[in-house]
């Protein structure tokens, strides 16, 4: 159904970044060609819930096509999985990777100003928390996400209510928000960086491209996060796919419509290299 096998074409390696014990790994994808400090660079979340998953998962993903066909250089995190470590554990290794990113831009090869975020499912969620965090921290200035059909809203929505599709539906979804909150679960108020649905100001967060199936889970809460982003003044498109359940794309890698919804991904990426930037010493 999918591969972990690295496409050829591309270099790959680990890093452990960070002190003591327990160090954060990340996967490092870039294109063969000789390293230049004039790529993107997309630090890219997997999905699974937030209690599974693993970095590699960008083989099997949208993410891949940012090397091979985007230019990219591409890291993604091996982050602390909720059933190990509640929020805001996985938060923070993912802003300690962003913070990595923008420190050693030009020996990644990467271009400082053009930072960007992006990630499949919960991997999506993480994006947008991402965004808000560097943001409302004045640190990394992202120049674009992509938080593709995103795990935002830990409440029930009027898609993720009684969903019984195929891989994602209410129960798992249930399941893996009592695990990633369970240390806040009481709490008056469940913070914006663990839900971001319910943050009340979108103004300055990035551009953002997402893609989201009509019968999943998540298709309310991915159209309420582009609205909200619009209604701030952030420009923000969101394709909708009939009839896809949760992450077709990446069960469906052969399909037809999964090719169109690659192709249509790329141009949005690539689109996204041509016209938007965010230099970092305008925060610093």
């Amino acid at each position: 159904m999918f591969s972990f096998k690295k496409p050829k074409g591309i270099l790959s390696e680990y890093r452990y970044i960070g002190n003591g014990k327990n160090k954060l790994k990340l996967l490092i994808v870039r294109p063969k060609e000789k390293i230049s400090a004039n790529r993107p660079g997309v630090l890219w979340i997997h999905g699974g819930g937030y209690f599974v998953g693993m970095p590699e998962m960008i083989y099997m993903g949208r993410a891949i096509d940012l090397v091979t066909k985007g230019g990219a250089v591409v890291v993604s995190p091996d982050y602390t999985l909720s059933f190990r470590a509640p929020y805001p554990q996985a938060l923070l290794e993912c802003y300690e990777a962003l913070l990595y990113m923008k420190e050693n831009a030009e020996e990644l090869g990467i271009r400082s100003d053009q930072i960007m975020v992006g990630g499949e499912s919960a991997g999506g969620g993480m994006t947008a928390a991402l965004c808000m965090y560097a943001k409302d921290r004045h640190t990394v200035r992202i120049a674009y996400q992509m938080p593709l059909y995103p795990m935002l809203d830990y409440l029930d929505t009027d898609s993720s209510r009684n969903n019984w599709e195929k891989v994602w539906n209410t129960r798992r979804n249930h399941l893996a928000w009592n695990l990633y909150l369970r240390q806040i679960k009481n709490a008056p108020q469940i913070p914006e960086y663990a839900s971001p649905a319910h943050r009340k100001d979108f103004s300055g967060l990035p551009p953002c491209y997402t893609f989201v199936g009509d019968i999943e889970p998540f298709y309310r809460e991915t159209l309420d996060y582009v609205q909200n982003l619009k209604n701030a003044g952030v420009e923000a498109k969101v394709d909708v796919y009939p009839e896809f359940y949760h992450a077709y794309d990446m069960m469906n890698p052969k399909a037809t419509e999964t090719k169109k919804v690659a192709e249509k991904f790329l141009e949005q990426f690539l689109f996204a290299c041509q016209h938007y930037t965010a230099k970092q010493d305008e925060i610093l």
